[in-house]
């Protein structure tokens, strides 16, 4: 299954809302809130609906997510974590949540267009993994640092990780406890039903 992209509303309004995916939050009184409230919902039905959240926020494949669960799922420590974990440093995930773009979809036209440095090297590949100690920056150039300190003026500090320190330069060193723990977002996905989901087999 392809990449997402179709109309963000309507995913927002099933799903509830999405930041990665848009800065727009389904209204109070949307079709959102009478799903929560029409009764139990099926054990399929709570898992399916986790992994879509995961899938839309982050802008993944359903291929892409499997491969990650997959990797998650040999480690030894609680697989919903790492899973987490492995997508918050994506770098088209840390420019997002630096404030360097306004959605994940944004994020990843900054890396497309080569705009993004990784320790001093340009890299295009919006899922290359970040470790902490990485260090971030634009190309040194008027047009890299114009788009990036636009969508820096207008981040939300909601979902930003960082302070208004150093804005051209930005050391990821303890970033990954940060983004994972603070973020109210990431607490509230059910990563062990996404997790089930994978593991019953189920397309």
């Amino acid at each position: 299954m392809s990449r997402y992209r179709g109309p963000r509303l309507k995913k927002i309004r099933r799903l509830g809302a999405l930041p990665g995916l848009t800065r727009k939050t389904p209204k109070s009184g949307s079709n959102l809130k009478k799903k929560f409230n029409s009764g139990k919902k099926e054990q399929y039905r709570i898992r399916l609906q986790e992994k879509q959240k995961l899938r839309f926020h982050y802008g993944l494949t359903e291929r892409q997510l499997l491969r990650y669960v997959h990797i998650a799922g040999k480690a030894k420590r609680s697989t919903g974590q790492v899973l987490l974990q492995l997508l918050e440093m994506r770098l088209d995930n840390i420019l997002f949540r630096l404030g360097m773009a306004s959605t994940i979809p944004g994020a990843r036209q900054l890396v497309n267009h080569r705009h993004i440095l990784v320790n001093g090297r340009i890299v295009n590949i919006p899922s290359f993994r970040c470790k902490p100690r990485d260090i971030i920056t634009t190309k040194d150039n008027q047009r890299s640092k114009g788009l990036v300190q636009n969508y820096i003026a207008s981040s939300d500090p909601g979902v930003r990780a960082w302070d208004e320190h150093g804005q051209e330069e930005f050391d990821l060193k303890a970033l990954l406890f940060v983004t994972i723990n603070d973020w109210p977002a990431l607490r509230r996905m059910c990563t062990w039903d996404i997790v089930d989901f994978f593991r019953a087999g189920i397309p």
